[in-house]
């Protein structure tokens, strides 16, 4: 495939995921690119795909069933929007992991329907480090109950924590957030000693994933850095 703007973005952008996950000491192979493409055309994202991308980011079931049934399911297809109850059977048959788990009933019509396809279904819960009532997530004073009651449903695999800070011009001033997500997730895993493994950390994106893994992100959920812009909605 010959050589695209969107495959010279994916190169800049994985040569960054590198160089932090050096500078923090770490295996640039532990940190995944999740490449978003919310109102991305299939024929773009196709292009990413021919450029190493291995990980796919939806944020609307219907935009994703479109394209998922177009370039079929070659790459991973994971879920990271506000998650409707009403969507949650769709959801379960699209994406192999569903990022924005915030609530426990939300996880239990999740467990209950992957039940009836037979199948496990991988998720991270989504945590509102920042407080802000604009965002979904479970609060971090209340994510120790949502993790462990999860924990005891079938049918689901907890894997890990996500989170969205608020807005920045200047990354380091999300750092505080990446790093309260991190220690969140480090006393959670101890509290509950071999019962949970939360190793995945979503956390971090086009203005701020180089900060994010400096504070131990484990997926990196890039849109704009490799797409462009989006249109405005």
């Amino acid at each position: 495939m010959a050589q695209t703007p969107i495959a010279d973005s994916i190169h800049v952008v994985t040569d960054k995921i590198a160089r932090a996950a050096l500078r923090a000491g770490r295996n640039p192979r532990d940190i995944r690119l999740v490449a978003v493409a919310k109102s991305v055309p299939a024929e773009y994202i196709k292009q990413a795909i021919g450029a190493g991308v291995t990980i796919v980011g939806e944020n609307y079931i219907q935009e994703a069933r479109k394209k998922i049934g177009e370039l079929g399911k070659a790459v991973r297809w994971d879920f990271i929007g506000h998650l409707q109850g009403n969507k949650i059977k769709y959801a379960i048959e699209l994406f192999e992991v569903i990022h924005s788990v915030d609530r426990l009933s939300l996880a239990g019509e999740m467990s209950a329907q992957a039940a009836k396809k037979k199948k496990t279904v991988r998720i991270l819960v989504q945590v509102n480090i920042s407080g802000e009532e604009a965002k979904s997530g479970i609060s971090p004073g209340g994510a120790a109950v949502l993790v462990s009651s999860i924990a005891s449903l079938p049918n689901l695999k907890l894997e890990g924590l996500m989170t969205m800070p608020p807005y920045f011009t200047d990354p380091e001033k999300a750092r505080p957030y990446f790093r309260a997500l991190r220690k969140l997730r480090d006393t959670l895993m101890e509290e509950h000693g071999t019962r949970i493994n939360l190793r995945e950390l979503s956390m971090g994106m086009s203005g701020d994933f180089e900060v994010a893994i400096e504070e131990g992100a484990t997926l990196v959920r890039v849109g704009t850095a490799i797409f462009g812009e989006r249109p405005r909605e």
